[in-house]
Formats: C-alpha cells, structure tokens, sequence
C-alpha cells in the first residue's frame, strides 16, 4: 500500500510531509513554499470544481494543484 498524499486529504485533515516527489526543479518550488519534510499541513479548502486546494503550512495559506499534491507523501 503506498503512502497517503496530500491530494488524499479531506478539508480539515492534517498530516505531516514526509516525502516530496518530481523532477528537481518542481520539488524545490514546493519546498520553498514550505512544504519539506517534518512539517504539519491541513487542508483547509477545495476549490468547487476539485482543483486546486488551499493549504496551511507554518502559520500561512498557500493554494497547489491536486496533481501537484498527489506528490507529496504525508504521515498522518
């Protein structure tokens, strides 16, 4: 069974990131959003038609794509 994802999460749910997937460049973009190893995220919406979804990461709100969101691993 492979890890839960990001793109997996119900609004309001948590999880931790342990892993982020994809090419070099797209991995350090998210990083630089705060997405690295170790730190807490929750969704907190989806947007209507499913895409994309507003997440809370060390105190602020940052928006991605599902399909970028399905490439981050978390542990809940």
């Amino acid at each position: 069974m492979s890890p839960p994802t990001l793109a997996e999460l119900r609004p309001e749910q948590s999880g931790t990131v342990t892993r982020v997937g994809g090419e070099r460049a797209f991995r350090r973009r998210l990083m630089e959003l705060g997405l690295v190893p170790g730190t807490r995220v929750t969704l907190r919406k989806v947007a209507p038609l499913g895409d994309p979804l507003e997440l809370e990461v060390r105190g602020g709100r940052i928006s991605i794509r599902r399909r970028d969101a399905a490439s981050v691993e978390l542990e809940r």
